[in-house]
This record gives structure tokens, sequence and C-alpha cells, in this order.
């Protein structure tokens, strides 16, 4: 099976200049493969860096030392190591990320905050905001929530706007932290089942999920990142 992302000797070490130039370690030496269909659950406790491996797989953290690899349009880019022009392409291509917390332009409607993605990638207005509504009505999302902005929304609410975006464009690789921490039970499980539907379809997913229910529903192998804990 050909991996979609993978790390090679992966290690993370923040510095705080204001500090000194203290450093902080956080894990070293992750060695991780993530193929087509498979779910990798980070585990270990809070502090372990299990969000910091997310952010490095991501781009948002660079890596201190080692690699991180994703197969993008049919070759593999060190991501660790790339231009941030080829990051915007891989985030609009390849890469989903999922994050705690939804992060959006004021005043912009929920529709179209989710069907943004699908516009990245070229895809009519209006087909991209059927989409969108598609994928709304499947998280339980009252249609009369479409058209305003998600700012006022509850934090459950919030969080699936926060998954639709993520989602609606069907990338091979995503990345989900924490994607049910808000929700009920009921849409708890509509998350599942859009997960393991992403799995079937061939995505590579890497995810944090605290919920030991939601973990076992969807991961097909675990990674405890307290084992790569450096000591401070």
């Amino acid at each position: 099976m050909t991996a979609l992302i993978e790390t090679i000797s992966l290690s993370k070490t923040f510095t705080l200049h204001a500090r000194g130039g203290l450093q902080l370690p956080v894990f070293a030496g992750i060695d991780l493969t993530v193929g087509p269909g498979e779910c990798l659950a980070l585990t270990g406790h809070s502090g372990s860096g299990k969000s910091s491996l997310l952010r490095c797989l991501y781009g948002n953290y660079g890596a201190s030392s080692g690699l991180v690899r994703i197969r993008h349009q049919g070759r593999w880019l060190t991501l660790s190591h790339a231009q941030p022009r080829d990051v915007v392409d891989v985030r609009r291509h390849t890469l989903g990320y999922v994050s705690q917390f939804l992060r959006v332009i004021p005043r912009v409607s929920t529709l179209d905050i989710v069907a943004e993605p699908l516009r990245r990638l070229g895809v009519s207005a209006d087909l991209a905001r059927a989409q969108a509504a598609h994928w709304l009505t499947r998280l339980n999302l009252h249609e009369r929530l479409w058209p305003l902005p998600p700012a006022t929304f509850s934090g459950g609410e919030q969080q699936r706007v926060n998954i639709a975006h993520g989602l609606i464009a069907r990338l091979p690789v995503l990345l989900l932290d924490e994607p049910t921490a808000s929700l009920d039970a009921d849409n708890r499980g509509v998350v599942v089942k859009l997960i393991r539907e992403a799995r079937a379809r061939g995505a590579a997913v890497v995810g944090i999920f605290h919920d030991d229910e939601v973990r076992e529903a969807v991961a097909t192998r675990c990674l405890d990142v307290e084992q790569y804990r450096q000591p401070i």
C-alpha cells in the first residue's frame, strides 16, 4: 500500500525567546505512515504533543528536525521544507484540516463558508452552495442558520460548520483535531459515519479523538505520542 502522508524521525522543540531562548522539547523521532483507507488515532495524556504533531503535519508548525512528506498530485512533497506557495497548493488540493476552533471572515454566511473550499477548486458558486447545503443538512444544521455568520452560533453548531468546511472537498488526506468534542451523541454519530465514508473512498486520516467510543469506531490503529515525549 502506497502511503499518502508520512513522517521520518520528526522532532519538535519550542524556543521561548522571551525567556532567554529556553528550549521546550515536545517530541522526538516520530516515524509514522498512513495510507488510503486508514485512520491513525494519536493518543497520549494532555500535553504529550498530539496537537503539536497534527500542526506539524499541516505545516502550521515547522519541524525542528526530521521530515513531513505528503503525496501531492502524484509525487512526494516534503511539506516540512516546502515553499509557502506549495503549502497553499497542498492545502487546496490534498490536505484538509478540522481544528477545534472555527476561524472565519466576519459577516460571511455559513453557506458560503462551507462552500469556500469548492470555490477555491474552481467549482461554480451555485454548485458549491448546493453541495454546502447538502453537508449542512447531513450535519443537522437548520436551514434558517445558513444565511447567518456563525460567530454567534453555539459551540456545537460552530463545530458542525467546521467539519462541513473541512470535509466538503473530499481531499485525500484529512487531519482531525477532536472533531466531536462539542457535539451531542446524535451528531457524534453523524461525524463517525462521515469519517468512515472518507476512509471508504480512500482518504488517509490522522486524528485526535478523546471520546473512546468515537476513536474505537473510526481508528484502524493508534500511535501513542507519549512514548516520544522528551524530558524538559
